[in-house]
C-alpha cells in the first residue's frame, strides 16, 4: 500500500467519522480538544496518567472551566468519550494527539519529559496509516528532533507509514468569545502529506479555519512568537509603570489614551508580574535553544527580567505604602484579593499573586487570602487555605489589601468603603469614585 492510498484512506475515515480519536493530556488543553473531537461525532478515547481525572471523566464530572459539565455527560453517556490510563488503548487510535505539560525545571531549562515519555508509549501500539499531532508549546525542533526519532523506533517511517506534525494550542481560559471550537488553527507537518492529513482532522472537528505551514519548526516557533510578544509588550508597560510612579503619573489613564488611536497600537496593561502555563515560561524555551547557535535573545531577557521582577516591586510599594500609616511589613495583616493569573477563572498556574504572597510573607506579614474562584491552593506541596467571604471584618482588619487579580464578582465599591489602605495592581478599582484610600500600580 502506498503512502497515497495510506493518506486517502485516513482521510476518508475521517470525513466519514469513523476514525477513532486518541487524546494524551486530558487538563486545560486536552479535555476541551477531547470534548470537541467527540461532539463532532468521533469515538474519542482520553489517556492521562493520573487515575483521578480519568474516574471523574468516567463519570462524567468536569474540572475544567471550558468544558461544559452537561456536554461532558452527555458524551460520556453516548459512549463517544472514554477515558482510561490503559495506553495499550492507543494501538485503537487513527489518530492521537499529544497535549501534556511543558513546564521549566528547576533551572529554568525546558523539560520535555511528559513530550518524550508520551512518544515513547505511543510507540508499542503504533500501526499504519496513523496521524500523531503535538499539540504542547515546545522549542522549535521538538517534533522532527525529538518525536520523529522515537516514533520511528516502531519500524514505520514518518511520512510513508504514519504520519506526523505539530498544532499549537491557543486555549485561553476564561475567553467569553474564543474556545477551542472557534479558534484558529496552525498545521506544520514533517512532509507535505503529513500537513494535509492533520489540517483535515482539524476541519472535521472546529469551526475555525486552519493555517497550513511549511514544516513543524515554523509552527513552534510561531505559537512561541505569540507568547513572547505579549510577554515583551507588558514587560515595557510594566517598565513604563514603574517610571510612571516616579514621575506621578497615571499610566492606566496613559494607556486609555493611547489606544484611541485606530492603528499602530495595542493595549497592554501592567501588573503584578506574569501568570499563567505559557507567557512566563516559553520565552526561555526559545532562549535555551538560541543557546545552540550561538545567538543571544536580548530583548527577550530583558523583558522577562522585568516581568519577574514585578511580585518583588509590589511588596516594595506594599511597604511604602505602610509606611504612610507608620505601620512596618513585619507584623502587618495583608489582605490579598485574587490569586488566580488573570480574571474569573480558576487556574493560578505561574501566578504573579503567589509570588507576591511568598516574598509578603518572606517580609514578616502575616497574609490571608480571598479569590472567589480558588478556595485553597497547592504550591510545593504546601497548601494554604483562602477566606471563605470577604466580611466587613476581614476587610478592616488587614492594614493593607493588595488587589491582584480583577475578578468581576468582587464589589470593590465594598472594599473600598472598609479597608485602611489598598494597592490596586490591577486596576479593578476604576469606577469606584472615592480614591481616598487606593493607591495603583
Amino acid at each position: 500500500m502506498n503512502t497515497v492510498t495510506l493518506t486517502s484512506a485516513l482521510k476518508e475515515k475521517l470525513l466519514n467519522k469513523t476514525a477513532t480519536l486518541g487524546v494524551i493530556g486530558l487538563g486545560y488543553v486536552g479535555l476541551p480538544l477531547a470534548v470537541e473531537k467527540a461532539k463532532a461525532g468521533y469515538k474519542t478515547i482520553g489517556f492521562d496518567v493520573q487515575e483521578s481525572k480519568v474516574k471523574m471523566v468516567n463519570e462524567g464530572k468536569n474540572y475544567i472551566g471550558d468544558v461544559v459539565n452537561e456536554d461532558l455527560e452527555s458524551l460520556v453517556g453516548s459512549g463517544h468519550l472514554l477515558a482510561t490510563t490503559d495506553f495499550s488503548k492507543v494501538g485503537q487510535a487513527d489518530c492521537v494527539c499529544i497535549c501534556v505539560p511543558t513546564p521549566l525545571d528547576a533551572y529554568q531549562q525546558p523539560d520535555i519529559s511528559y513530550v518524550k515519555a508520551s512518544a515513547e508509549s505511543i510507540v508499542p501500539y503504533m500501526h499504519r496509516d496513523m496521524l500523531i499531532v503535538l499539540e504542547s508549546t515546545t522549542y522549535p525542533g521538538t517534533t522532527e528532533e525529538l518525536l520523529k526519532p522515537i516514533l520511528e523506533e516502531s519500524g514505520l517511517k514518518c511520512g510513508e507509514d504514519f504520519f506526523l506534525a505539530y498544532s499549537p494550542e491557543r486555549v485561553d481560559p476564561g475567553n467569553l468569545t474564543f474556545k477551542t471550537k472557534n479558534t484558529p488553527k496552525v498545521v506544520g507537518g514533517i512532509t507535505s502529506k503529513c500537513t494535509d492529513v492533520a489540517a483535515a482532522l482539524y476541519e472535521s472537528i472546529l469551526e475555525a479555519p486552519i493555517h497550513r505551514v511549511s514544516s513543524p519548526a515554523v509552527a513552534e516557533m510561531e505559537k512561541i512568537l505569540e507568547n513572547i510578544y505579549r510577554n515583551i509588550n507588558i514587560g515595557l508597560i510594566n517598565e513604563l509603570a514603574i517610571l510612571s510612579n516616579k514621575m506621578g503619573i497615571n499610566l492606566w489613564e496613559v494607556v486609555d489614551a493611547a489606544k484611541t488611536k485606530p492603528y499602530g497600537f495595542q493595549a497592554f496593561y501592567p501588573g503584578p508580574g506574569l501568570g499563567g502555563h505559557c507567557i512566563p515560561l516559553d520565552p526561555y524555551y526559545l532562549s535555551w535553544k538560541a543557546r545552540e547557535y550561538g545567538f543571544h535573545t536580548s530583548m527577550i531577557e530583558s523583558s522577562m527580567m522585568v516581568n519577574d521582577r514585578m511580585p518583588e516591586y509590589c511588596v516594595e510599594r506594599a511597604s511604602k505604602i505602610l509606611n504612610k500609616q507608620k505601620k512596618a511589613m513585619n507584623g502587618s495583616r495583608i489582605l490579598v484579593l485574587g490569586v488566580a493569573y488573570k480574571k474569573d477563572i480558576d487556574d493560578y498556574r505561574e501566578s504573579a499573586a503567589l509570588r507576591v504572597i511568598d516574598e509578603l510573607e518572606k517580609e514578616g506579614a502575616e497574609v490571608a487570602f480571598f479569590d472567589p474562584f480558588i478556595p485553597e491552593y497547592n504550591e510545593h506541596g504546601k497548601v494554604k487555605k483562602g477566606e471563605a467571604q470577604l466580611t466587613v471584618e476581614l476587610i478592616e482588619g488587614a492594614d493593607l489589601v493588595m488587589i491582584t487579580a480583577d475578578h468581576t464578582m468582587v464589589d470593590y465599591s465594598f472594599v473600598q468603603q472598609h479597608a485602611k489602605a489598598i494597592f490596586d495592581t490591577k486596576n479593578a478599582m476604576k469606577d469606584v469614585t472615592n480614591r481616598e484610600n487606593i493607591e495603583l500600580l
